[in-house]
């Protein structure tokens, strides 16, 4: 994981980076089975992230998330993004990790296990 931007302004944080490359030990395993378990761990890393800023930061109420994927010498892909609010104390009962940043409030999209690059909106 790369940190591209960490911005604190009153009660809200913007936070960028860019998202781990395959695990080493992924690195045999077939393409499908490799970029699946790559895409898992994006996601946990995201729900991680989300639940150390609230911890460290008491002060804030909600969060903006950005992560990107490096590709060769392309451009950044954006693959995981939300705008979130501080967690209810209520831990959810919920096995699925793929459920699991979906109700942290983090948006993606999932093809064959791959996250596919989100189309960026122009503000």
């Amino acid at each position: 994981m790369r940190l591209l931007r960490l911005e604190w302004r009153g009660g809200h944080v913007d936070c960028d980076w860019i998202a781990r490359v395959q695990d080493e030990w992924d690195r045999g395993l077939p393409r499908h089975l490799s970029e699946g378990q790559t895409a898992l761990q994006a996601l946990e890393d995201a729900i991680v992230v989300r639940e150390l800023l609230f911890y460290a930061l008491h002060d804030i109420s909600s969060a903006t998330f950005r992560v990107y994927r490096q590709v060769a010498d392309e451009p950044p892909q954006l693959i995981i993004t939300g705008t979130v609010t501080r967690p209810e104390p209520v831990r959810w009962n919920v096995r699925s990790l793929v459920m699991q940043a979906k109700l942290c409030g983090f948006h993606f999209c999932l093809d064959d296990g791959k996250l596919v690059a989100l189309q960026v909106e122009e503000q």
